[in-house]
């Protein structure tokens, strides 16, 4: 089974080869590197290049993938709205992170959350990435709104473009690690960029990244549609 993933940072392409290596060896994977879509996603807003997401995932179709993951937060939902013109399963990464942090968000604690803040806690780098990201999140929720509150981490970034990727992790964490724990709050971190972050924290709240569970959830659409 072929699946490829858009991406918008070189960085992922290593993340997503050692998943699949661990995980769905025999899966094939091809990566799309648009580092060019964020930075006008970011200016312009994500809309503003839908059409320019929709030839990439055409191309990749059209050379033989069986599924497209979108591993960019600020762009899952404008790839997931080509499905429909593209005839494949097209994935957002961090869905499956979502309906997970939803279903701890419901749990009942007998413990309010920290004043000021939600039963979830969206961490950031980017400002881009929230409004996707709760977006997703009240889907995930139905006709429940989810109490969420939402954290960016100032001058991570910068780190991340400058190359800094201990830097960039290490500020992630210490932010993280900064969240109240009253109310035992569930921490998403909003792009797959941020994952690794989790094992460099010492907080005893549960932190959710994306791209283990938006891998296999891809892996799995893969092989129905093949």
């Amino acid at each position: 089974m072929t699946l490829a993933l858009l991406h918008t940072s070189e960085a992922h392409v290593p993340v997503f080869d050692g998943l699949r290596d661990r995980h769905h060896p025999g899966l094939d994977l091809r990566h799309l590197v648009a580092e060019e879509l964020l930075v006008r996603a970011r200016a312009e807003g994500p809309d503003a290049v839908s059409g320019a997401v929709h030839d990439v995932l055409a191309e990749a179709v059209a050379d033989g993938a069986d599924a497209v993951l979108c591993t960019c937060s600020t762009l899952g939902g404008v790839a997931e709205r080509q499905a429909g013109a593209l005839g494949v399963p097209v994935l957002r990464v961090d869905r499956p992170m979502a309906a997970e942090a939803v279903r701890s968000e419901h749990r009942e604690t007998g413990v309010p959350p920290a004043e000021g803040r939600g039963r979830i806690v969206v961490v950031a780098t980017v400002e881009s990435t929230l409004a996707p990201t709760l977006d997703l999140l009240r889907q995930e929720s139905g006709e429940r709104t989810p109490l969420v509150t939402t954290l960016v981490v100032d001058g991570a970034w910068d780190r991340f473009l400058a190359g800094d990727r201990d830097g960039y992790l290490d500020a992630v964490a210490t932010a993280v690690d900064g969240v109240p724990t009253a109310g035992d709050p569930v921490i998403v971190l909003a792009q797959a960029s941020m994952a690794d972050a989790a094992e460099r924290t010492t907080t005893p709240l549960a932190v959710l990244s994306s791209p283990r569970l938006g891998l296999a959830a891809a892996a799995t659409a893969a092989r129905r549609h093949g």
